[in-house]
């Protein structure tokens, strides 16, 4: 029996495709998340329903909420192009965006248990944190860092802070081009959380300055973090307790990088706040 003798036979069948269309129908999905606020809860469970729907999220959904969530840090990171694309996709953005990726023991970093990872509520990119973790050499790169997410270990251990970030245009960055000349050999142990590919380990590269403990609160040799093929970073720290004398000094030294200090009354453009617009810290699936 051919498909349109089906048809006639079966009229119900062609209303529920033609139901199934409007449901996939990209203007329609637009509207319908912009009235929700681009919730990602609700994006998460679109994006599982099926493989169209998965499809049109990589291509689409996923970075209109990146733009929605982070418009200033996107725009950054894709030099103003409305239509510039990430490395790793727009899904990975997404999820180093609002997910705190966790951590297990490394061969640098040890850790009585392993730490899992959760969706934070809300996390600060900042440009000014992403110039602690890059030697003089690629200074010129641009990299986005975000605050540490604390994780309480044990009473006599120090808090465990886990901390992520994102380059622009990694492929042509100082970075990288530092760690293949340094002919870096990639960890054969980590993955990169986000996006799945291969990490270099910036400690085994030697490529950790001493101000990225100072910008984390941590000390000198004390944390380690990784790098991507796609320029995501992730990594993690032991936190130092600070006393009430060293909070304010640090609380000092914030308002003077927030209020302009060496960057010409620019530094409100130097960080950027992400919530999840959900409130929830476990229960989403990317």
């Amino acid at each position: 029996m051919s498909a349109a003798q089906r048809r006639r036979l079966n009229p119900l069948s062609q209303e529920t495709e033609s139901d199934d269309s409007g449901i996939l129908n990209e203007c329609v999905l637009l509207l319908v998340f912009e009235s929700i606020k681009w919730d990602l809860q609700v994006l998460c469970l679109t994006a599982s329903v099926n493989r169209k729907l998965r499809a049109i999220a990589k291509r689409l959904l996923w970075r209109k909420l990146c733009v929605y969530r982070a418009p200033r840090m996107v725009s950054a990171l894709v030099n103003g192009s409305p239509n510039g694309r990430i490395g790793g996709g727009w899904d990975a953005l997404a999820k180093l965006m609002f997910f705190c990726c966790g951590c297990e023991s490394t061969r640098h970093f040890k850790l009585s248990r392993p730490s899992p990872g959760h969706f934070a509520g809300a996390s600060r990119f900042s440009k000014t944190s992403g110039r602690s973790f890059l030697t003089k050499k690629c200074r010129a790169d641009l990299l986005f860092v975000s605050d540490p997410c604390e994780h309480p270990v044990g009473d006599k251990e120090d808090d465990l802070g886990i901390y992520r970030g994102v380059f622009r245009g990694f492929l042509r960055s100082n970075t990288r081009a530092c760690l293949i000349g340094r002919q870096v050999a990639f960890d054969d142990r980590v993955r990169c959380p986000y996006c799945g590919t291969r990490v270099w380990s910036m400690t085994a590269a030697r490529l950790v300055p001493k101000s990225a403990a100072r910008r984390l609160g941590s000390r000198d040799g004390r944390l380690e973090y990784f790098v991507c093929v796609n320029g995501h970073l992730h990594g993690t720290c032991w936190l130092v307790p600070l006393s009430s004398d060293e909070e304010n000094c640090e609380e000092v030294e914030e308002e003077e990088d927030e209020d302009g200090g060496d960057f010409n009354g620019e530094a409100y453009k130097e960080h950027e706040k992400v919530t999840n617009g959900t409130g929830s810290r476990s229960s989403l699936m990317f």
